[in-house]
């Protein structure tokens, strides 16, 4: 069960009756997943909604050693939408990029919170209907710019996010792999002919310097 004031003050239930606020809380359970643990994998059978509370999930699909990233949520990021209303098991694997923590809804407690708060139903569609478009965004940079390009934008957007020109990758090799849809050995040569170029330069701690932002912004496009 979970606290009945946290559920109310998820954006997600923003507006939802306190009769089905409380029936999501009766029904809601909340667990914690370390680092790398998976909260769900593709094919498995759906326990209900994720909703994320504290920290961040990545979203993957693949075979093999080659996977690509669906989508990312962080608090207030919604999972496992897509069983909600299609039905049948999960097309993705979920795993924690970091501590995280998340609150679980089954599907017929959701049911019950949609039909006595309908616009709840508006809420969730929007959710699923811009991770749609996040996914065909997703597809398009994939195919029409080369790895090189991709990772000279993730880099540009990552020094943008901490607003420093010396800053952590946020992920390992394979993840950003992954996030690039593309494989590590591929983000290893990529990152290696940057340095050679002189755009960039290992700091301390594993981190990356940037060293001429005009000339990989140029690589980016």
């Amino acid at each position: 069960m979970l606290d009945l004031d946290r559920v109310a003050q998820l954006p997600l239930f923003t507006g939802v009756s306190e009769r089905s606020l409380r029936l999501l809380a009766q029904h809601g359970v909340q667990r914690s997943y370390l680092s790398g643990e998976a909260l769900f994998h593709a094919g498995d059978t759906p326990m209900g909604i994720y909703v994320v509370l504290e920290g961040r999930v990545r979203v993957v699909r693949g075979q093999g050693g080659r996977h690509v990233v669906v989508h990312t949520e962080g608090p207030g990021g919604t999972l496992a939408d897509v069983p909600l209303f299609a039905g049948g098991t999960l097309p993705a694997t979920a795993i924690a990029a970091e501590p995280a923590t998340c609150a679980i809804f089954p599907r017929d407690a959701l049911r019950a919170a949609i039909a006595d708060s309908p616009d709840l139903a508006f809420v969730l569609l929007a959710r699923f209907a811009m991770r749609i478009r996040e996914l065909v965004g997703r597809l398009d940079q994939i195919s029409s710019s080369s790895v090189a390009a991709r990772l000279a934008a993730f880099l540009l957007r990552r020094s943008a996010e901490r607003e420093s020109l010396i800053f952590s990758l946020g992920m390992t090799q394979t993840q950003l792999a992954e996030e690039l849809g593309t494989v590590r050995e591929v983000i290893v040569r990529e990152l290696r002919e940057l340095r050679q170029a002189k755009l960039i330069r290992p700091s301390r701690g594993g981190g990356v310097e940037i060293l001429e932002i005009a000339r990989l912004t140029e690589r980016a496009r």
